[in-house]
């Protein structure tokens, strides 16, 4: 009997020490957290978000031009790291680099454009030598106003001499230095081009002289996400470019009535002109051709005087100021070119109605470039302002210098 009875007792001693070791082993198992805390150390892998930190958080929105972009691991070491930006309908990579370390990765560029979708996807191992990729999105701010600049002149472009980079702001800049840093006007072969605000909406650039004929000049605009003023932000990344053609510079005088034409240094013509009566002088100084017009209508209403003219069809019309100077044919006053000044302060040249190639105005038209200075001397006027057009020639250099927001 008391035989039985230990066999009994051994059985039993032998069935509990089973059932400890399945409780254990279930316990440890890859879907339990087990009696010791000991799942990840019997080969659970931990949470991708736990090995491989990015900042800005998965799934955030409205992210600010200055957040920081960061992948970092607390220990092991960076694999791969893969950012793409998508804006405009465009993907395009976001390049960065890992640290010397293997922890950290950073964007070379630390500033986020704006309204834009970045994709990060990290490879990375960690501590333990176990491989871990993770994949996260952020999407950045979209500003409810944006600014753009218009520029003078157009693209591809050949233009005189006297062309004067102009860019004119559809908004005010109240943050002028960080704009004037976005753009970046060069020329080949090079030369020492400065910047001048005018006011907080227009920024132009040009070198001390006039510029040298065959000159290339590049205009990059940077401007994409440069915050201009409080909560708008540039809209552009784009280049233009054009190239100077020959040089001519024209010289009216309006006491002798005559206009010398000179290309190259060289004396061209001297051809009759008529400007800007007594009671209608016009400016002095070196004016810029802005636009060049076959044909136009002038309307003393349109430039501040009353009801004095109305031509409909003023032929070979080419622009000097922003407040309504051209140089233009004149067919209306046939006797005055050579004699009087009996204009409202533009400069006119025989010409017929119509227009005609075989005129004095048709022939200088013929051979004029937007960006030809055309200079006027001795009239009863003021100096153009500098900002009348293209009238930054008019300022010395020092003067010229000083417009810039970057002491």
């Amino acid at each position: 009997m008391r035989h039985a009875q230990g066999r009994a007792r051994r059985a039993g001693a032998a069935l509990a020490a089973v059932l400890t070791w399945a409780g254990l082993l279930a316990g440890c198992s890859a879907d339990g957290p087990g009696p010791l805390g000991l799942g990840g150390a019997l080969g659970k892998p931990p949470p991708p978000e736990d090995v491989v930190r990015v900042t800005p958080d998965d799934g955030s929105k409205d992210v600010r031009p200055d957040g920081r972009l960061r992948v970092r691991v607390p220990g092991g070491r960076l694999e791969k790291v893969t950012v793409v930006k998508a804006q405009d309908a465009q993907e395009t990579p976001v390049p960065g680099h890992i640290g010397a370390d293997g922890l950290t990765w950073r964007p070379d560029e630390d500033r986020l454009a704006l309204a834009a979708e970045y994709t990060v996807d990290v490879v990375a191992l960690d501590s333990q030598g176990h491989r871990t990729a993770r994949h996260t999105t952020f999407t950045t701010y979209v500003p409810g106003e944006r600014f753009i600049g218009y520029v003078t002149p157009e693209n591809r472009a050949v233009v005189g001499t006297g062309m004067i980079v102009s860019l004119s702001f559809n908004r005010e800049i109240e943050n002028r230095a960080a704009v004037e840093r976005a753009v970046h006007v060069t020329a080949r072969p090079p030369v020492d081009i400065r910047p001048h605000w005018f006011g907080k909406g227009r920024l132009d650039f040009r070198p001390e002289h006039y510029w040298k004929p065959g000159t290339e000049v590049t205009v990059d605009l940077d401007l994409r996400d440069v915050e201009g003023a409080r909560g708008s932000y540039g809209l552009q990344d784009k280049t233009f470019s054009f190239t100077v053609g020959r040089s001519q510079v024209s010289l009216v005088d309006a006491v002798k009535h005559t206009m010398e034409v000179r290309r190259d240094g060289r004396l061209l013509a001297t051809v009759p002109i008529t400007a800007g009566a007594p009671k209608h002088p016009s400016y002095n100084g070196k004016m810029v051709v802005m636009d060049m017009l076959e044909v136009t209508r002038m309307n003393s209403r349109t430039v501040g005087f009353g009801g004095e003219y109305d031509i409909p069809d003023v032929p070979h019309a080419m622009k000097l100021t922003d407040s309504g100077t051209f140089l233009h044919g004149n067919y209306w006053a046939p006797d005055a070119p050579g004699r009087v000044n009996v204009s409202h302060g533009c400069v006119g040249l025989m010409d017929v109605k119509g227009g005609s190639s075989d005129t004095p105005a048709g022939w200088f038209f013929d051979r004029s470039l937007v960006g030809d200075v055309i200079e006027v001397v001795n009239s009863k006027d003021k100096t153009v302002a500098p900002d009348n057009g293209l009238g930054g020639w008019n300022m010395s250099w020092k003067e010229w210098k000083a417009g810039s927001a970057l002491k």
